[in-house]
């Protein structure tokens, strides 16, 4: 049997990478487990995405979205929107 397809946004992959010297998910998870906090990369990714679903559930509410399942996937793994959360977090 096959390997199930990941979830793809219509706007692409966001990456924690691309922002300002970011670290990847891989590097998170080395940076983790050196710290003894024992991690893999999709451990870290995991945890990344979510922190963006706690976030898009409360944009959900502010903006009168419905907040169903798949809009809040959807809004939380577009990297439009991880790149207004930092955007906001850096100012």
């Amino acid at each position: 049997m096959t390997m199930p397809k990941g979830y793809k946004s219509k706007h692409g992959y966001a990456t924690v990478k691309t922002q300002l010297g970011g670290l990847g998910y891989r590097e998170i998870a080395e940076k983790m487990s050196e710290e003894g906090f024992k991690m893999n990369h999709s451990t870290a990714r995991n945890i990344f995405l979510g922190a963006m679903t706690k976030l898009a559930r409360e944009a959900c509410d502010t903006y009168l979205i419905v907040p169903t399942s798949e809009n809040i996937k959807r809004i939380s793994s577009d990297p439009r929107f991880q790149s207004g959360i930092f955007d906001i977090l850096s100012d």
